[in-house]
């Protein structure tokens, strides 16, 4: 099968687009935050066309590239997208991905076709700063999103992985709120008119409503129409200027972000905004570890790797402390990523910064790690987050982005961790340990399918090197798709990508995965088919 290749020129640059039609069929779930759901697992439960066996046979390949306007800074450009599967507006069905700029943008793409649907310029991120505080928009955009875990059969049947959802209604309505909710009851009596002369607000929290949301580096976080960029109500402060904020998320009607590096003066800690009464509420620390903020368990709990090896549990809204325990002798490298307990409840685990990894009981944080895994990577190596997934015999995998000179690894690789039951507790066995990367990050599994990346970023510690410096010493980005239960390679992209990944990361959904790279150039990969 030929797939056509084409080249469009828009307002947000040059695309060079080969297929991509509406799919037959979608997985379970969009991704709609940094590292996919609020626990942070960037793991995709299940896709139509992607899997072990497909993988094995080819097809797999670049679906289209798009280079968007928006100009680097220090070591940050794009950052990975949150993704609505199918959409229905006036002009038909869409799949849209939204696509965040370090310099204060927002792009709406169509990306079945790659094609712009709107862009959004909020601000300008003014000088430029330093590699650890470049300033401009450094949080991935996010959708409201549930707090459940997803799950692996979402009964969608035919059709696309995630069920319709329509922006076709009364003024100001749209399609899904920040609140958990049971399916949708009958449409309630209609509100009494305003009286003459009074203008309906919007409401971001009305049943229909979707949105996305933004952070931009004057602080204010921007809530958008998905259809149109439209935003219904002037922004909202949420932070001081300059901060590095990493990690939106957003739930029952707060929004919640994570601040490091103590940019701007801005102290590091964790942030909410109470979206309707606009009160901003922060816990603050003296250093918050990884790149995608706190997870969160599906009763509200936000876990932070905090301080010099310190987890702690925060409650909703308040953010009151519910626990803490200190990690002896070692740092974190990454967010915390939630999962189940096997048996009930849950469980949380961190990379650490000696190059291992420590496992808690959510339930029981003040009781310190129920395993550990012993270094396996080259200490201080930021993981920046860690990915978990389930394969089919309930067996919980946890894989770890590492750094060589370490046993077994040269420059980096993925390492798979399997976390089973022993002698009434738990502990964590080796599993496999991909091939070499550069400067990996966190991979993202797609049904069986481990995607990884080597971004190529040279990374150093040397204060003297600047940003120009570290790109020009920096290779291309390549992605790899492995056996999720041996790690072996079965597909990459070779020479695909022309240049590296820095502060980007992967994004997988609707049988495509999303790689960004330094230069501004957005990548889908996927099984194109002509349309």
């Amino acid at each position: 099968m030929q797939v056509r290749s084409r080249f469009v020129t828009i307002a947000i640059g040059a695309v060079l687009a080969a297929g991509g039609p509406a799919r037959a069929q979608r997985g379970t779930g969009d991704w709609m935050t940094s590292a996919f759901d609020a626990q942070r697992s960037s793991w995709v439960r299940v896709d139509p066309k992607i899997s072990l066996d497909s993988m094995r046979k080819p097809g797999f390949m670049l679906d289209w590239k798009v280079k968007f306007n928006n100009s680097p800074r220090q070591m940050h450009a794009l950052t990975p997208p949150a993704l609505l599967d199918f959409y229905i507006g006036y002009r038909g069905f869409r799949a849209l991905g939204f696509f965040g700029g370090v310099s204060d943008r927002v792009i709406g793409l169509d990306t079945d076709l790659a094609r712009l649907e709107w862009e959004k310029a909020l601000g300008n991120p003014g000088k430029e700063g330093t590699i650890p505080c470049p300033g401009g928009m450094t949080s991935a955009v996010t959708r409201p999103l549930s707090l459940a875990y997803p799950t692996v059969l979402g009964g969608r049947g035919f059709g696309r992985g995630t069920p319709a959802k329509s922006g076709v209604g009364e003024p100001f309505e749209g399609a899904v709120t920040l609140r958990n909710a049971p399916p949708p009851a009958a449409r309630p009596a209609p509100a009494p008119k305003p009286a003459p002369g009074a203008a309906a607000a919007p409401n971001p929290f009305a049943p229909r409503v979707q949105y996305v949301l933004a952070l931009t580096s004057d602080g204010k976080l921007h809530m958008m129409w998905v259809s149109n960029g439209h935003e219904a109500n002037p922004a909202i402060p949420f932070l001081p200027p300059n901060a590095h904020a990493v990690g939106l998320i957003a739930f029952d009607n707060t929004a919640y972000v994570a601040t490091i590096n103590g940019c701007g003066g801005v102290d590091n800690g964790i942030w909410a905004l109470d979206l309707a009464s606009k009160k901003v509420t922060s816990w603050k620390t003296t250093k918050v570890a990884g790149n995608v903020g706190p997870a969160v368990g599906p009763d509200g709990a936000l876990y932070v790797a905090a301080g010099d090896g310190e987890l702690v549990a925060l409650a909703p809204g308040t953010l009151a402390e519910k626990a803490r325990n200190r990690l002896n002798g070692a740092g974190f490298s990454s967010s915390p990523v939630v999962f189940e307990r096997p048996g009930g409840g849950n469980m949380v685990a961190v990379a650490t910064a000696d190059g291992g990894l420590a496992v808690w009981d959510a339930g029981n944080i003040n009781a310190g790690p129920v395993a550990k895994a012993a270094p396996f990577g080259r200490p201080g190596y930021q993981a920046g987050s860690v990915t978990s997934w389930q394969d089919a015999n309930g067996a919980r995998w946890i894989l770890v982005a590492a750094a060589g000179p370490a046993a077994g690894i040269q420059n980096g690789a993925i390492v798979a961790l399997k976390l089973v039951s022993r002698g009434g507790g738990f502990a964590l066995e080796p599993g496999w340990v991909s091939r070499d990367l550069v400067s990996p990050l966190a991979p993202v599994v797609v049904n069986g399918v481990v995607f990884a990346l080597s971004s190529g970023e040279f990374r150093s510690d040397d204060p003297s090197l600047t940003a120009a410096q570290r790109a020009a010493k920096s290779e291309k980005a390549v992605l790899y798709a492995l056996d999720s239960a041996t790690g072996k390679e079965l597909w990459n992209s070779g020479a695909t990508m022309t240049s590296f990944t820095s502060s980007g990361g992967l994004a997988a959904g609707g049988s495509r995965v999303y790689v960004s790279t330094f230069d501004g150039v957005q990548y889908a990969f996927s099984f194109p088919i002509e349309h």
